[in-house]
């Protein structure tokens, strides 16, 4: 009877007991996960406080007696350490919630690591045991490596000599820092030279940019004019030729460094993912902010000895100084954002079942470019399949799927940063690659998705085409280009040509002295003034063919070393001729106005001008098929893809998808000639405050001088008549079929014109205007009111001549 009591006070007790446990259980379940987790985190962190209360202080009772015995007794002499390392743990689940699996590795680690570490201990101290001799007992075990140094070390150190043992347990330890730092075997060299170059770099950094000169350009003693090489060598030491290059391409990017292009491993733990360091910062780290934020500020490479001197009036022109193009943000090379999308990749791998995995990312300025190796017997398209999959789990709609990555056993995916860093166009042209070539043509596009500085050479492209959507940063670019020229190079070097049918894009570049003619807007004018490059163009080549020479390049080289003289009894005067850049800003403008006109200009420019100096660049927020022309296309080989709104634009300008997944603000595809992939890379910013303050430091130099040909060419051409528009070829054949059968008849007209029915009678309505036939008489043909003979006069007052 008793025992039945005892019995049933006990399961009463008990149901009582689980009942409120599964009630709490039930409320913790409902608790939000966020404060689960900071449940479990202050509640490890109030362990750590307990526990180093009890061990590092003389025990004061019974409980704290014990638990010193049990701990001391576990992790012998360095029981002090175990509260530290709870402590940490408690700060990384309460300051990164959401790295769970990269908190789990560090836990491996650091225990890996303890380990090691309490073994050797447990050897130095002679390898006491618990029980056994005099030397051994639990006392000696506790002031030693304790039982976990004991377990460790006693059986290799039982059968080997201490000389092994410890080597043995040295690489146990080293096991566990490779785990915390998440550094594989074979990239130990690298992590070594990164933290070579974080401790040591700094002081040549600054020594370096102390010791650079200003750069600007040397003046030179009147008298001398001399020319830089195109290839970045000493003036007039190069023979004709001697700069061609085999394989050569207009895009000069960075090499890749630790810098340019971060590592493209994972290393959560070892950088701050939400706070970045602030350069400026007071007690920032000097090492981690030049590694991680600051790249060193390359020595400028010496530039020519002298200056060219534009005319006697006019002293040496000195180029801008390149502080006048500020710096841009410094570029992170891992945040918070890349590590939750890591996670979010490789749950979205796992759900599926792919045997693939993320194996790192290399961060750019606007997209960060995640690296996904398959297993073996996987195929590709299992993951380019799931790309809508994984737009969903990283919450960005613009992702782009490189499969695989040029050069690489990966598939790439690129995934827009929340946190964009601003590339400057004066980080570009002050970068190192920029400074080491000083042709005057290398324009600042921007940084690649490697985060490498990328610079173009315009005379290599030979000509560019900038496309894309209204906003998406074509003018930008525009700017940037014109700047890059106007910062390094004279107007003696390069000049130009601005056709602005808006009117306000490139009004701030009016008067500067690399302009041979004002700022044109009157798209009619334009047509004339690519008729008058063109003109040019046979004049230089005129000159080339007489001369025995390919390139303008090697043209010049002759002329400023003296050995090009002109025929005897010529007054000519041989003089370099300098690069010209024709820049239309908007072609759709043109095209409505005179399109055959423009596209025959436009093609015999490209076809042709390369070997002559003259390079065209074209820009249109209308890439359509009837602005940009098969024959414009296939002439220009570069082409500059900014975002467009629809895939068939993409086609128009690349001859392939990909500018419709871009993110805008200056994110663009760039396909040099001779590249069968585009190359993603962000497009360098330039204020309007800094094209200002070079605008006005170019006009400080020199006044513009506009060559008297281009403005002659446009005053002295007649206008045609506005009611003829873009027909007047067709109304000369017309007139002249007219008046020499002396039939005038608008059915005719569309047999030997082969137009149609409006056409024909378009073009007899203004020969009628014009007196040239007589009135409609119904069915029957008109009277043709001009005879044969008068046909000549009549076919210059229709041309306006």
């Amino acid at each position: 009877m008793v025992a039945k009591l005892f019995v049933g006070i006990w399961m009463l007790l008990a149901g009582a007991v689980g009942s409120a446990a599964r009630a709490l259980g039930q409320n913790a379940r409902e608790l939000d996960p966020v404060h689960r987790r900071d449940g479990l985190g202050l509640a490890v962190f109030s362990g750590a406080i307990v526990l180093a209360a009890m061990t590092w202080r003389a025990p004061t009772g019974a409980v704290t007696e014990v638990v010193d015995a049990v701990m001391r007794g576990v992790f012998g002499s360095l029981t002090w350490v175990i509260p530290v390392m709870l402590a940490l743990l408690a700060w990384r689940i309460l300051r990164h919630p959401d790295q769970s699996p990269d908190t789990g590795r560090m836990m491996i680690g650091w225990s890996a690591l303890m380990t090691g570490v309490l073994g050797i201990v447990h050897v130095a101290h002679g390898t006491p045991y618990p029980s056994g001799g005099p030397a051994d007992g639990m006392d000696k075990v506790s002031a030693a490596g304790g039982m976990i140094g004991f377990v460790i070390s006693a059986p290799p150190a039982s059968i080997l000599p201490a000389f092994i043992t410890i080597p043995l347990l040295l690489i146990l330890s080293g096991f566990g820092v490779l785990v915390i730092t998440a550094t594989p075997v074979h990239r130990v060299p690298e992590r070594l030279g990164e933290i070579r170059h974080m401790l040591f770099n700094r002081e040549a950094a600054l020594a370096a940019r102390a010791a650079a000169p200003p750069r600007t350009a040397a003046k030179r003693p009147a008298g001398k004019r001399q020319g830089r090489r195109a290839d970045g060598g000493e003036p007039g030491t190069a023979e004709p030729g001697d700069g061609v290059k085999p394989y050569d391409t207009p895009v000069i990017a960075e090499t890749p460094g630790r810098l340019a292009g971060h590592s493209p491993e994972i290393v959560p733990g070892l950088v701050d993912d939400e706070e970045p360091v602030d350069p400026g910062a007071a007690g920032a780290p000097a090492a981690q902010v030049t590694a991680l934020l600051e790249p060193p500020a390359p020595t400028p490479a010496p530039r020519k000895v002298e200056q060219l001197v534009l005319s006697p009036q006019a002293g040496p022109y000195t180029l801008p100084d390149a502080q006048l193009l500020h710096p841009g943000t410094a570029p992170k090379p891992q945040t918070k954002a890349n590590t939750v999308v890591v996670n979010a990749l490789t749950s979205v791998l796992e759900q599926f079942g792919i045997d693939a995995q993320v194996i790192g990312f290399t961060r750019g300025p606007t997209v960060t470019r995640y690296e996904i190796e398959l297993g073996p017997a996987v195929k590709v398209e299992k993951v380019t399949a799931l790309t809508k999959n994984i737009a969903y789990a990283v919450k960005s709609a613009d992702v782009r799927i490189l499969s695989p990555i040029p050069g690489k056993s990966a598939i790439g995916v690129e995934i827009p940063n929340t946190d964009k860093d601003l590339v400057s166009l004066g980080d570009i042209l002050r970068s190192q690659v920029a400074q080491a070539d000083h042709h005057p043509m290398i324009v600042g596009l921007g940084k690649d998705v490697e985060g490498r500085t990328i610079v173009a050479n315009l005379a290599k492209m030979p000509h560019l085409l900038i496309a894309g959507a209204t906003g998406a940063g074509k003018s930008v670019c525009v700017n940037g280009l014109i700047s890059s020229i106007l910062m390094r190079a004279t107007p003696d070097e390069v000049r130009m040509v601005l056709v602005d049918p808006k009117r306000v894009e490139l009004s701030v570049y009016e008067g500067i002295p690399h302009l041979i003619t004002p700022i044109i807007t009157n798209p009619k004018k334009a047509a004339e003034a690519l008729e008058w490059v063109v003109g040019e163009m046979d004049r230089r080549y005129d000159d080339l063919a007489a001369s025995g020479f390919r390139h303008v390049d090697d043209f010049n080289k002759a002329v400023r070393a003296g050995k090009l003289v002109p025929p005897p009894g010529s007054e000519r005067v041989y003089q370099p001729y300098p690069y010209l850049l024709v820049i239309v800003d908007e072609l759709a403008d043109l095209m409505m106005v005179a399109p055959r006109d423009v596209e025959d200009s436009i093609v015999r420019i490209t076809q042709l001008a390369r070997a002559a100096g003259i390079h065209l660049v074209i820009a249109t927020q209308r890439p359509s098929v009837d602005v940009v022309t098969g024959l414009i296309k296939a002439n220009v080989p570069s082409r500059l893809a900014f975002a467009t709104s629809s895939l068939a634009d993409s086609r128009v300008i690349l001859d392939q998808p990909g500018a419709e997944k871009l993110v805008g603000q200056g994110d663009a595809l760039f396909l040099p000639m001779g590249a069968s992939k585009p190359m993603r890379l962000q497009n360098a910013f330039v204020s309007e405050k800094e094209i200002a303050e070079v605008v006005a430091h170019c006009k400080a130099q020199m006044q513009a001088e506009y060559r008297p040909d281009v403005m002659a060419a446009a005053t002295v051409k007649k206008e045609i008549d506005e009611d003829i528009g873009d027909d007047l070829d067709l109304l000369v054949q017309a007139a002249e079929l007219i008046v020499t059968t002396q039939f005038g008849s608008t059915s005719m007209l569309q047999r030997k014109l082969r137009v149609g029915f409006a056409k024909a009678g378009r073009l007899m309505d203004l020969l009628e205007s014009r007196n040239v036939v007589g009135p409609s008489e119904g069915s029957k043909a008109r009277e043709v009111m001009v005879k044969p003979d008068e046909l000549p006069g009549l076919l210059a007052d229709l041309r306006g001549q």
